[in-house]
């Protein structure tokens, strides 16, 4: 009789521990989702290093439903926060920016930065230059020849600098390309 006294005692002292623990997983989750729209709230707000800060914090600890899109989020303030802090004195700059980024093999941001130099200067043959450039690289050789078009009509000199670029390997073989380069050849 004591054995039975002493089980019931057991599965008491069990159940009260789970209605204990109960209200802690609760608050838990509950500061989670308060943390999780704060930081929701500061990417709405523009406000990315502080937002992004608030994320990688959720990401360390949040439960299993915020956690991916703790971290999209979080991709995604830092996308935002390393474009925010990108100011170019001169679009000399910018370009030297986009080049390094085409030589690590960033084509998509070294793309964006070439078209956001001819968006502020439309006649600016090296941005032209460099978008032919990043075509040939990319195979993509119609868009490549009509930016080599242009940056050598608005800079003669560029077609003499892309006889000798290593960069227009891939288009050496296309006839349109050594005719633009070489137009005095019979």
């Amino acid at each position: 009789m004591q054995d039975t006294h002493q089980a019931a005692g057991t599965r008491r002292t069990a159940r009260a521990a789970a209605e204990k623990t109960r209200p802690v997983a609760d608050k838990a989750h509950e500061q989670a989702l308060q943390h999780f729209q704060s930081a929701v709230q500061l990417m709405q707000e523009g406000k990315f290093e502080k937002a992004r800060a608030a994320f990688e914090k959720l990401v360390a600890s949040a439960p299993a439903e915020l956690l991916e899109r703790s971290k999209v989020y979080l991709a995604a303030c830092e996308r935002n926060a390393k474009q925010a802090e990108l100011t170019f004195a001169t679009t000399g700059e910018q370009y030297d920016y986009a080049i390094s980024l085409l030589n690590t093999g960033d084509y998509e941001d070294a793309r964006d930065q070439l078209e956001g130099i001819l968006k502020k200067e439309a006649k600016a043959d090296y941005a032209h230059y460099g978008l032919a450039i990043l075509d040939s690289m990319t195979g993509q050789a119609e868009e490549c020849l009509e930016h080599l078009i242009r940056a050598i009509e608005l800079n003669p000199q560029n077609r003499i600098q892309a006889r000798s670029d290593s960069d227009f390997q891939d288009m050496a073989d296309d006839p349109r390309f050594t005719e633009l380069l070489y137009p005095e050849t019979p």
